[in-house]
């Protein structure tokens, strides 16, 4: 502001001093020697104030005009030969100079851009400190993902889906891989792709948080390996549930999937409508490591002692069984079949005792021998089914149990063998349990 004022003072200076030599010739009466006719005089006239006289005294005009001026003009002018006592004083008419005001030096010779801006330690009032905003500060290095939430869009939004962020962080790199996403560019199309494949909205928070990684994906590579399971004659629902249950399904490529599918359906010798069924049902076979399923096999066949075709119908009926761990299988089957003497024929029509903890195997085995009722032969009378032995709840067990502990008291009391078979009658026609 200080240099534009000083600007405007010089300007208006000059205009002053210009306006004052313009009329000069019209005071003096001097009308045949225009400005042009004089241009010493107009030079000199318009120089600035306080540098240089703007104007000489009458006897210097005189002396100008005789020079200049040619002589008719000369000779018209009769006012000229006046005494100099009748002409009014040229610095009488001149126009005073503006006198600028008395302001530091050092400001008028700096220019406005170059004011440096207010400091940060100026003191300020507390109404505007109220009224800043600080942004919170983007951390540079955190051990969980909770920082970033305020500053990621991305983030924000896959909360609101029901993402457990605090689970996706325990993947490796998973954090990393959401924190460089944008959510319109790259997660919307993943989403609108899960939910057009059959996956439910209120499941795709689980979802992502199983598997974070299917938003880093191509989403034509995603629509590649959807179309290779249709062309195996997968139905839409099917899909749906496959995906569901397994979520990294659809990262491996069309020719792992291919092989994984040639593998379960040559190993067991299955038709293609079985191979179906059996990864439909445990869809993880085609996503986990087919180290521990070729290890269940041989010891299916090595060291339980089953036949390739009895190895068919369990892994048919029980899928689960390729992926149990080896040590458990061994002690379920010692107990079944060493001490229980359930013959292999009898495990494989009911493979799901392998499910069953072996816990519960054991003290429900030993409760019906300590009744006399341990018979597992349909061909032998009080077959006991080894399907309800492992499926019945607890609670209904425990209701069973009640009503054979009753009929034992009373064998014991009346100690007849009337009464013996009036009880077992009584243990037969109620308790479902022990009934086939």
């Amino acid at each position: 502001m200080a240099v534009w004022a000083r600007h405007a003072a010089r300007w208006g200076c000059l205009l002053s001093t210009a306006r004052a030599a313009a009329e000069l010739p019209r005071r003096l009466g001097v009308a045949a020697c225009p400005a042009r006719a004089c241009p010493g005089l107009a030079r000199r006239a318009v120089l600035p104030a306080g540098r240089e006289a703007p104007l000489c005294g009458l006897q210097g005009h005189r002396r100008l005009s005789a020079r200049s001026c040619s002589p008719p003009d000369c000779a018209k002018d009769a006012a000229l030969s006046a005494p100099e006592s009748n002409l009014p004083s040229v610095q009488q008419e001149q126009a005073k100079p503006e006198i600028l005001p008395d302001l530091n030096a050092k400001i008028l010779d700096e220019d406005w851009d170059d004011i440096p801006p207010s400091s940060a330690l100026e003191v300020i009032s507390e109404e505007e400190a109220v009224q800043i905003i600080a942004e919170p500060l983007l951390p540079i290095q955190s051990s969980t993902l909770r920082d970033y939430v305020d500053h990621s869009e991305t983030l924000t939004k896959l909360v609101h889906l029901g993402v457990d962020l605090s689970q996706v962080e325990k993947r490796q790199k998973a954090g990393q891989l959401l924190l460089t996403l944008d959510f319109e560019k790259d997660v919307k199309k993943i989403l609108l792709f899960l939910m057009d494949v059959g996956v439910e909205d209120n499941q795709l928070g689980p979802f992502l948080t199983k598997n974070p990684y299917i938003l880093g994906e191509d989403l034509e590579a995603l629509e590649t390996r959807v179309a290779y399971l249709k062309s195996k004659k997968f139905g839409k629902s099917e899909i749906a549930q496959m995906v569901s249950r397994a979520p990294y399904l659809l990262l491996f490529s069309v020719e792992r999937l291919d092989n994984r599918l040639g593998f379960f359906k040559n190993e067991l010798g299955l038709s293609v409508k079985k191979t179906k069924d059996l990864v439909i049902r445990l869809p993880r076979l085609l996503t986990g490591k087919i180290e521990p399923v070729k290890e269940n096999l041989q010891v299916c066949q090595i060291e339980l002692g089953f036949q390739r075709n009895e190895i068919q119908q369990i892994v048919c009926k029980t899928p689960k069984i390729l992926t149990a761990s080896k040590k458990r299988l061994k002690q379920t089957f010692d107990y079944l079949h060493n001490i229980m003497g359930i013959p292999h024929h009898m495990l494989t029509r009911f493979p799901q005792v392998f499910n069953s903890k072996l816990l519960r195997i054991r003290e429900r085995h030993m409760f019906l021998a300590f009744l006399g009722r341990a018979q597992y032969d349909p061909a032998q009378p009080s077959y006991i089914s080894l399907d309800q032995l492992v499926s019945l709840p607890d609670e209904k067990d425990c209701a069973n149990m009640l009503i054979a502990t009753n009929a034992s008291l009373v064998i014991n009391h009346y100690n007849s063998d009337w009464m013996m078979q009036h009880s077992n009658r009584k243990v037969n026609s109620n308790s479902s349990f022990f009934l086939f």
